[in-house]
């Protein structure tokens, strides 16, 4: 009967330890570069000439079309700061790190915003020269549609140009 009880006892032992110690490379992995640009790349200022928010319902603000501005600062490392400047609230600074995220052996850009540490999001995201684009679908962003303190969940959309 001991050595029953020894087997049911280091069994589910050892198939936890042969399931998790996997020696596939393809693992989830967080990483500054393998992406189709480095994060490094992306150290310095941005200007956006697009700053989209929308619901996913009916309501959508485009801070530059409003006479707003969102300006950006990334350091190598991926850290980064966003101020937003709406034309009809005060600004605010929002904060977070960019890096990619490896999945099944593709990379996907991905934001951890510091309000929410340990959770991220990917989004669609290009680099050229002068140029840097961000897409997110909904639950993506935030923003205060009816500037009453609380913010709601929105899609994000913006276009930055280096200055």
């Amino acid at each position: 009967m001991k050595t029953l009880s020894k087997v049911f006892l280091f069994a589910p032992l050892f198939a936890f330890l042969l399931l998790s110690c996997s020696g596939d490379d393809d693992t989830d992995a967080l990483v500054k570069e393998g992406g189709s640009f480095e994060i490094s790349e992306l150290a310095g200022n941005w200007e956006a000439t697009s700053a989209t928010f929308n619901d996913g319902n009916m309501l959508s603000v485009n801070i530059i079309d409003e006479g707003g501005s969102v300006s950006m600062s990334v350091q190598s490392s991926g850290k980064f700061t966003l101020t937003i400047d709406p034309s009809d609230r005060p600004s605010y600074t929002v904060s977070g790190e960019m890096f990619w995220e490896k999945w099944e052996g593709k990379y996907y850009f991905a934001i951890e915003w510091a309000a929410y540490p340990g959770d991220w999001d990917t989004y669609g995201a290009t680099l050229t020269a002068s140029t840097f684009t961000i897409n997110g679908g909904f639950e993506s962003g935030e923003y205060d549609f009816d500037n009453d303190g609380t913010f709601e969940t929105a899609s994000i959309g913006f276009t930055f140009v280096r200055v």
